[in-house]
């Protein structure tokens, strides 16, 4: 008997939840709980940590579960490296549902780089506007350029202040389209981008509105995870599930 254990928390993930839902799977889907108000999905729904590799672990003994579908972000390195680890421990069937990175084009000025620091270090000394779009876990880094004015697009409000003296926070949830992401950074004089190669449709206009506004993009490359099998469709993972060791 499969049943499965998705592991959310982007496009993919929901696309692939409703496919799940549509073909009667027994599975179950799980939401980290770093946003208030995670979206729906038409699958029982567990929010919050499971408590490490041993934690989790225990959670695939106790619900039965045959098959983890690793559909979070690209940049959930623990929590991918989690569950790498405890379907080891327990004996489960792993793969990853991921998107491939975004690739530098024609008209492109990207600075790649490898961590978080990385990128607050390579923004300029003297004042400038950055788009700062890596989400909100993250902010404290660039605390060490605080000359800078900041514009963050986030999914909910901050519940505390703020590490950075300058900033301005607009609420939006994706997807994003170019009309939009490049009146965004006119409105706000925006001079420099910084993103998480996340890859995929949903945040990729940023990107092409960089480019549009000739602007340097700060590109983080993805963590390092251990080795397991990727799918790169809902389709691939549909297969993979009626036949794991393809």
């Amino acid at each position: 008997m499969t049943r499965i254990l998705l592991l959310g928390g982007t496009t993919e993930a929901s696309a692939l939840a409703n496919t799940l839902a549509e073909t009667g799977a027994d599975a179950v889907f799980s939401y980290a709980g770093r946003t208030a108000k995670p979206v729906s999905q038409p699958l029982p729904t567990r929010v919050g940590g499971f408590g490490g590799v041993e934690g989790l672990a225990e959670y695939l003994r106790t619900e039965s579960i045959t098959h983890v579908v690793d559909a979070t972000h690209p940049f959930a390195a623990q929590m991918s490296t989690n569950a790498v680890h405890a379907c080891a421990a327990a004996g489960v069937t792993l793969c990853a549902l991921e998107r491939p990175v975004w690739q530098a084009g024609e008209g492109d000025s990207w600075v790649h780089v490898g961590t978080i620091e990385e990128a607050a270090n390579a923004l300029p000394e003297t004042p400038a506007r950055v788009f700062l779009a890596i989400g909100k876990q993250n902010l404290t880094q660039f605390a060490v350029k605080p000359q800078h004015h900041y514009l963050l697009r986030l999914v909910d409000a901050p519940e505390a202040n703020l590490p950075l003296p300058h900033a301005t926070v607009e609420i939006a949830r994706g997807p994003f389209d170019v009309a939009g992401d490049t009146a965004l950074m006119q409105r706000h004089g925006t001079t420099h981008v910084v993103a998480k190669n996340a890859g995929g449709a949903g945040a990729a206009a940023k990107l092409t509105a960089a480019r549009t506004l000739g602007l340097p993009v700060i590109m983080i490359g993805r963590p390092d995870v251990p080795a397991r099998p990727i799918k790169g469709s809902v389709a691939e993972v549909m297969a993979w599930l009626s036949h794991p060791a393809a």
